[in-house]
């Protein structure tokens, strides 16, 4: 975690507030790293902004033409070809509710990441102040109990990590749709331990894929999805203890062995997922890569070649580098309409802290709160149209309700108590308002509940807030009501954009028939991801609530490609989708 900070650091003692619904007090917190390492690998400390910065079919309803809102055709490029092809349309499935809908949810914590601060027990009590990684955990154990006693610890600690009852409160009182697992190159087994300072330590990790596969099993009888995030790479893509060891460097960026392992880390994931493992909504390629980090777009695009290779329906997450712009730039590269060959959509991770650079630490924390509520405005002007822009989607792979007790003391006199349930709350919204989901750092750890770090504690006292989606009580009975009222709307819907562009490019020819098939295909779409019981699955030991489309750019990207349209009027298309899917959230109050 954390990339060029140790997140604990001064503000972990002061972060562990009482959770009030919880009549237990919680552990102590456990002593912190005094330094942090620099992103930018020249030892210096810079200030960043963030951080451091369907029914039966119907005829169509008009023979005649028939578009939408005000919205330009796009230009065509000449070597895109204009004859349609078959359609690979259909109703939206499980995995594509697991994948698409918006991600409200949690980091797991340091279970097959070892971080000391997060989880002390996992270290002996004679490990050094630098001694706080997953290698040097191994490493003293072996040292002291032995080899065998070793990997009997350590399969314990990743077994009885989350309990079904654990997994139960996630589902049914978080709402948590989808858990962010930290893993490790070493958790992958032997193999991937080779020529890496994990080698003398492989039969430690002979059964964690395993168990990591058979968590990932259990978490979707809950119908709870994972991101598997490659957070420890050889070498380390950061300098940071939960890149597995205490080197301090981001070794990973200057060795092709270690770029090469890398990538064939993100490849055994993905063809996990293709020979079957359910409930991966994505394939994260790294965790928190170093700013300016050499040569990774170069291996981001090998990566991605790869897993495309194996199975191009796989979202794949990057890390933005602590460079927002620059990294929307690339995907706005990558997630085109028609490229080359079938490649995955990629979504870029970013994240969010405010309780480490000096800049924040000068700032009070209502002025933090108003900063939350602006973040992400980078894709101001780039959604909207996929067709000519490309898609861009963020998701907020970690944050947290901490400030610094530099900001604390600029409080005003207001208690503390309300300005963390306001700043989750603000996060909250905003980032359900601009990203495809948000993870929270973090749920597990030695000293539950977790005050200001605690996913439990911050759930419990209602700083973090799910999407209204997921609190619905009556979706089934929404989506009935709504459903009664779409031939109606489709109708009005087609009128206006047929009026509005024979008006404004009178005699123009135009495809209005895509327009209404779009906006069928997106009404559809929304009703699959709401009433979700009956695509997902559900049962009693899950949330009553439905889903969202939350990352709504790249479900255009999907739809768009899986049409089959070309040719100068496939905008025609998209704004049909984009106002079938609209349409049913108003229509449901959403």
């Amino acid at each position: 975690m954390k990339g060029f900070f140790h997140k604990a650091k001064d503000q972990v003692t002061s972060s562990l507030q009482k959770d009030s619904k919880d009549p237990k007090d919680p552990k102590s917190p456990p002593p912190v790293p005094a330094t942090r390492p620099s992103i930018f690998g020249d030892g210096t400390q810079k200030d960043l902004k963030s951080p451091p910065p369907i029914p039966a079919k119907k005829p169509s309803i008009f023979q005649r033409d028939a578009p939408k809102i005000p919205q330009r055709p796009i230009t065509i490029n000449p070597d895109t070809p204009q004859e349609d092809g078959p359609s690979r349309i259909y109703n939206a499935q499980a995995l594509d509710v697991a994948r698409y809908r918006y991600h409200h949810g949690t980091n797991l914590g340091s279970i097959y990441v070892l971080e000391k601060w997060l989880h002390g027990s996992m270290f002996p009590p004679n490990a050094a102040p630098g001694q706080t990684s997953e290698l040097e955990a191994v490493k003293l154990w072996v040292s002291q109990i032995g080899l065998d006693a070793t990997c009997t610890k350590f399969w314990k600690h990743w077994g009885s990590a989350v309990s079904d009852s654990d997994m139960r409160w996630l589902s049914r009182s978080a709402n948590c749709t989808t858990l962010r697992i930290p893993i490790g190159y070493f958790t992958l087994g032997p193999y991937f331990c080779q020529g890496t300072p994990f080698e003398p330590y492989a039969e430690v990790y002979r059964g964690a894929w395993e168990e990591i596969r058979s968590f990932i099993l259990r978490l979707w009888a809950f119908r709870i999805g994972v991101v598997l995030d490659l957070h420890a790479l050889p070498g380390g893509a950061n300098g940071g203890e939960h890149s597995g060891t205490n080197s301090g460097k981001a070794d990973l960026w200057t060795s092709s062995s270690n770029l090469a392992l890398g990538q064939r880390c993100a490849e055994f994931l993905a063809q996990e997922v293709q020979n079957g493992l359910k409930g991966v909504a994505g394939i994260q390629l790294c965790n928190e890569a170093n700013w300016d980090a050499p040569g990774m777009y170069a291996w981001y695009d090998k990566c991605i070649a790869s897993i495309s290779a194996i199975d191009p329906s796989i979202p794949i997450i990057i890390s933005d580098g602590w460079n927002l712009s620059k990294a929307l730039d690339y995907v706005g590269k990558k997630n085109v309409a028609y490229p080359d060959r079938p490649t995955c959509p990629v979504i870029i991770d970013t994240h969010y802290y405010w309780a480490f650079s000096d800049a924040d630490k000068k700032k009070s924390p209502q002025a933090i709160i108003a900063e939350a509520k602006t973040k992400m405005s980078e894709l101001d002007g780039k959604e909207g149209n996929v067709l000519e822009r490309g898609a861009f989607q963020i998701i907020v792979g970690e944050y947290s309700c901490v400030m610094t007790e530099d900001s604390w003391a600029k409080s005003g006199g207001v208690p503390k108590s309300d300005l963390v349930k306001q700043f989750g709350q603000a996060q909250s919204q905003r980032y359900q308002e601009r990203s495809g989901g948000s993870y929270f750092w973090t749920y597990k750890m030695d000293w539950l509940p977790g005050g200001e770090w605690g996913f439990i504690a911050q759930t419990n006292s209602s700083a973090i807030t799910p999407p209204p989606s997921l609190l619905m009580k009556d979706p089934k009975s929404r989506v009935s009501n709504a459903n009664a009222q779409r031939d109606k709307l489709m109708e009005a819907c087609v009128t206006a954009h047929s009026d509005y562009w024979n008006r404004t490019a009178p005699g123009k020819p135009f495809e209005h028939w895509r327009f209404e098939k779009g906006w069928k295909t997106g009404w559809d779409d929304a009703v699959a991801f709401l009433g979700q019981n009956s695509v997902m699955g559900y049962s009693g030991e899950t949330a009553p609530g439905g889903d969202k489309i939350g990352n709504l750019e790249l479900w255009v990207l999907k739809r768009i490609r899986d049409s089959g349209m070309r040719g100068p009027f496939v905008w025609e298309f998209e704004q049909g989708l984009r106002k079938g899917i609209s349409e049913f959230y108003r229509t449901c109050g959403l």
